[in-house]
């Protein structure tokens, strides 16, 4: 786990990301989480349960930290405002991409800056990671005032997408 001041940052196990994916708050029922009415759509159950669902049950040990959700529940009200993820193990080089997404109710309220550089601190002692890698859409200016804050540099612009990245072991 995270904490942050005003967020714990929880990565789920498979057992309990096959409960998140159920909806209906059983996930924030496991937790003693108030239940916002989260919903999760058909896409997302049907990718992570024919695909990583799959992978993180053949993981070993806290590899699974590095495909599950990790769900961002802010302390003040015990509900989950966001989630954010990584995709993959460290490749060669120590990279880890994250990808992150907060409810739209919960939105310019500063939750997912603060949980980036939730994961960022997390990230600094873990042997194995240099780096963490983001991708955003060059248009989406939110997402872009998350890795600003969070002191991302720019790295590449393709297409539509632009990337970043964050040295997290002075490299």
């Amino acid at each position: 786990m995270v904490e942050t001041e005003r967020l714990h940052i929880i990565p789920l196990k498979p057992e309990e990301l096959e409960c998140y994916l159920q909806g209906k708050g059983k996930l924030e029922k496991l937790f003693r989480l108030n239940d916002n009415g989260r919903m999760v759509s058909q896409d997302v159950r049907d990718r992570v349960t024919q695909v990583l669902l799959p992978r993180l049950r053949k993981m070993k040990g806290a590899d699974f930290l590095f495909l599950s959700f990790w769900i961002v529940i802010e302390k003040s009200s015990r509900s989950i405002v966001a989630e954010l993820g990584f995709k993959g193990k460290p490749d060669k080089t120590g990279s880890i991409e994250i990808g992150y997404g907060t409810f739209p109710s919960k939105r310019k309220a500063g939750f997912m800056t603060e949980a980036v550089a939730g994961m960022i601190q997390w990230a600094k002692p873990r042997p194995g990671i240099n780096w963490l890698t983001a991708e955003t859409d060059k248009d989406n200016q939110a997402s872009i005032r998350v890795m600003e804050k969070n002191k991302f540099e720019p790295v590449d612009l393709i297409g539509n997408m632009q990337y970043w990245r964050i040295s997290v072991s002075g490299s």
